[in-house]
């Protein structure tokens, strides 16, 4: 196999997780069998923003019980590895990446990278030259009192000066990631940055697809599955934490929407009907960003993601072989 890694992208909702848990657990059985693959078997690699959180399980549909396998775990990484009401970042997770496959790999194991964050998925695969950008506490302080519309056109002119794309609607998400976004792009424009270089990886890619009634209809019914399990304790547990609010609803979608019934701004049923359409909303985007990938020049092999598992599992390794 002349790939170093297989990595399954997909939007929320469309299965992936279940099918690179399932797709590991054949290559370990398989073993040597399969031309080219290590016999020490596969690993994975998270690709999701917010699953490096601590706490922050049902929220961001975590779903551990996936990577066990007729009783055995699946070995998987970049999970759980930072405290809540923290803000980590792309470069932050390049690294993370680049440290957990090396390590995969001198274990002679063999990586899959998994997730839907379309940002630090094509990040490792192209291997982004990236600089860590520190806080601005003034430009903080003068951009607080300004509308979500009004930072997102800040936004837009200093990306026409330095040459960045606004591709990325989670830039604007919330007024924090706005400012956020607009620190970095100041620190670009007035700092020449230092280069960290880091290689490309030559991957497999499998996405996941799934059609736009079906994915509306497994998100709802997610959506109320979590809402039964649990979601709104586990945000207030972080809130009784002392997590400030504004941390938690930076982080968007469950959060964001969660966090703002919570502390009286919204009613049970605005927060419910907010967070569906946010999540609808949320998935397009994702869609939409793999598909650029496609014009930024990656091969992305399409599964349907209401096949049955097996046979996706058989269309990958079809493909590995080939």
């Amino acid at each position: 196999m002349k790939y170093s890694m297989i990595t399954i992208l997909g939007p929320t909702a469309s299965g992936k997780t279940s099918l690179a848990a399932a797709l590991a657990a054949r290559i370990n059985s398989l073993g040597a069998h399969l031309s080219g693959t290590p016999a020490k078997g596969a690993e994975i690699i998270s690709a999701d923003s917010r699953q490096v959180y601590r706490g922050m399980d049902i929220g961001t549909g975590k779903d551990l019980a996936d990577y066990t396998i007729h009783g055995k775990q699946i070995p998987y990484h970049l999970i759980d590895i930072c405290e809540p009401g923290t803000k980590y970042n792309l470069f932050e997770y390049q690294q993370d990446f680049y440290d957990a496959y090396q390590d995969i790999q001198k274990r002679g194991a063999f990586p899959i990278l998994c997730g839907g964050t379309g940002l630090y998925i094509e990040s490792v695969l192209k291997g982004y030259h990236l600089s860590p950008v520190p806080q601005n506490p003034e430009l903080r302080e003068s951009l607080a009192h300004k509308s979500l519309e009004e930072l997102t056109l800040i936004l837009k002119e200093l990306k026409a000066k330095t040459g960045s794309n606004m591709h990325n609607r989670t830039d604007v998400d919330t007024a924090q990631r706005a400012i956020r976004a607009i620190e970095i792009e100041s620190y670009n424009l007035e700092h020449p940055m230092p280069e960290r270089k880091l290689p490309a990886v030559d991957s497999l890619i499998i996405g996941v697809s799934i059609d736009r009634d079906a994915r509306r209809e497994k998100i709802s019914r997610r959506l109320k599955q979590r809402l039964n399990e649990g979601m709104v304790d586990e945000i207030k547990g972080l809130l009784d934490r002392g997590i400030p609010a504004e941390n938690l609803i930076y982080y968007g979608l469950e959060y964001k929407f969660i966090t703002e019934y919570l502390i009286g701004k919204t009613s049970y049923d605005e927060m419910y009907r907010g967070l569906e359409l946010a999540i609808h909303q949320f998935a397009k985007r994702q869609m939409t960003w793999f598909r650029g990938m496609e014009r930024r020049g990656f091969t992305i092999h399409w599964v349907d993601a209401l096949q049955p598992l097996e046979k996706k599992v058989e269309t990958v390794l079809e493909l590995m072989r080939s």
